[in-house]
């Protein structure tokens, strides 16, 4: 009886161990690409999504800017006065200029701290996923907190309301922020990007890794047999949970970093601009204390739906095409394995 017992004891350490391999045997550049892919085309698809939420969460300051028919349109009405590309998907070289190498980079960071944590290290994988999450979304901040500087003014700006910030195109955005701002502006709101970002991939990953394992518990499938399905709403649960929990933190880091109080006025001895506007000096803790003040707790959770719908779509379709490029990589790899070993027995047999 001890010895099966024993032998039990083995058999499912051994299992353990080959489900964690099964989960972390790729190279870390094939984690790069399949993520960096993978947010890429999320992010491209969900950006009107994400332009709508950026407009209903913008401060009062700066809305009181904007032409008063121009606030709060309907997603129709916006495509409608604005166009696809200067309307729903404004901002979108922004975007896309920052997106591929930060999901590359936080996918590359995550899967290598799960493998070292859970493998080396043996510590709780609960607790392996929230920090790894965490750790990844801060290595790709350095990348993508800039871009989200830029597409989150180019978001507000659109086609309409030029006089906002007085973009012409993304070059010119960053040619007078950096002249007229500083190289720092570029990280503006950096802090309170980080206070949503990295509680919100830690969330995220740690509420996808668990779902992953019961959908695998549910459907009787490995971790490599889950379906488009599963994948899909396993994604899509994670995401929306984790949005809908930081949301609060989304609008402040929105209004940081795009609350305009003051023009540049034109002097004639500088020759300063006026097409520049200048940013409100105002720390996370002021911010947090003004929008409370002046607008209330309910405000604080302002585009909530579009976020949700955001967050839990982009992150299924993201963590799809991840999960799909990875297995394709796999079977390839092993069909490779398999030639070779064939090639190696035929080679023998000949000797």
């Amino acid at each position: 009886m001890g010895e099966n017992n024993i032998e039990m004891e083995t058999k499912t350490e051994t299992e353990t161990d080959l489900t964690i391999h099964q989960t972390s045997k790729y190279p870390l550049w094939h984690y790069m690409f399949a993520g960096g892919i993978g947010g890429l085309v999320a992010d491209f698809i969900m950006h009107p999504l994400d332009t709508m939420k950026t407009r209903q969460q913008a401060s009062l300051d700066t809305v009181k800017t904007l032409d008063l028919k121009l606030r709060n349109l309907h997603p129709l009405e916006i495509l409608k006065m604005e166009g696809l590309r200067k309307g729903w998907y404004s901002g979108l070289s922004a975007a896309m200029l920052g997106s591929l190498p930060s999901a590359a980079i936080f996918f590359m960071t995550y899967e290598f701290l799960k493998e070292e944590m859970i493998l080396s290290y043996k510590m709780n994988e609960t607790f392996t996923f929230f920090v790894a999450g965490l750790s990844g979304d801060l290595a790709s901040s350095l990348v993508y907190v800039p871009s989200e500087v830029l597409k989150t003014r180019l978001q507000l700006q659109g086609k309409l309301n030029k006089k906002l910030f007085g973009y012409n195109n993304l070059r010119d955005a960053v040619f007078k922020m950096n002249k007229f701002e500083g190289k720092s502006v570029f990280y503006s709101g950096y802090s309170a990007t980080l206070l949503r970002d990295l509680p919100f991939s830690a969330i995220q990953f740690a509420l996808y890794e668990k779902f992953r394992q019961i959908s695998c518990q549910i459907t009787a499938k490995t971790d490599d047999q889950l379906g488009v399905t599963e994948e899909l709403i396993v994604g899509g649960l994670a995401g929306g949970i984790a949005g809908a929990i930081t949301t609060p933190l989304d609008v402040v880091k929105t209004r940081l970093q795009t609350n305009m109080s003051q023009v540049i006025i034109t002097n004639d001895t500088t020759g300063k601009s006026t097409d520049c506007p200048q940013p409100a000096t105002q720390n996370l803790f002021t911010t947090i204390k003004n929008f409370y003040r002046r607008e209330g707790l309910l405000k604080m959770f302002g585009g909530i739906g579009p976020r949700i719908m955001w967050s839990s779509v982009q992150s299924s379709i993201m963590l799809y095409i991840y999960q799909t490029i990875l297995k394709q990589i796999h079977e390839n790899a092993s069909n490779e394995n398999k030639i070779v070993n064939t090639d190696d027995i035929d080679k023998h047999r000949k000797i």
